[in-house]
């Protein structure tokens, strides 16, 4: 049984054109994004560091307390600077890559990069 498609006829106004998406512009969002990542990676490496260190588990507990939350609101930090069109979408991918914050930094200088040339 075929469906048969509704006709065009002239009568028939055209569906609206899709909207390229809007470029990102860094505004008062940006900077604080900026650092935040860096913190959160300051985090993390302190954490791997007492992670590996034999003897530093309390140390290892906190820190690793300290990165989940501070990743999580990473992460809430950046979709709000996506939701202002502050920062890329790729950004957030970057972040949620296995090495965390780091990809966040790294996301971080190649969108300046790109933005400079």
């Amino acid at each position: 049984m075929a469906i048969a498609s509704p006709e065009r006829t002239d009568a028939t106004p055209a569906p609206p054109a899709a909207e390229p998406l809007r470029k990102t512009e860094p505004g008062k969002l940006w900077p604080w994004v900026k650092r935040a990542s860096w913190v959160e990676l300051g985090i993390f490496a302190a954490l791997c560091f007492f992670w590996l260190a034999p003897g530093y588990d309390h140390e290892a507990m906190i820190f690793g307390w300290a990165h989940g939350l501070g990743f999580i609101a990473l992460c809430v930090f950046i979709w709000i600077a996506i939701l202002r069109r502050e920062a890329p979408y790729t950004l957030l991918a970057a972040t949620l890559t296995p090495v965390g914050p780091l990809g966040s930094v790294i996301g971080i200088e190649v969108i300046e990069r790109k933005r400079r040339s």
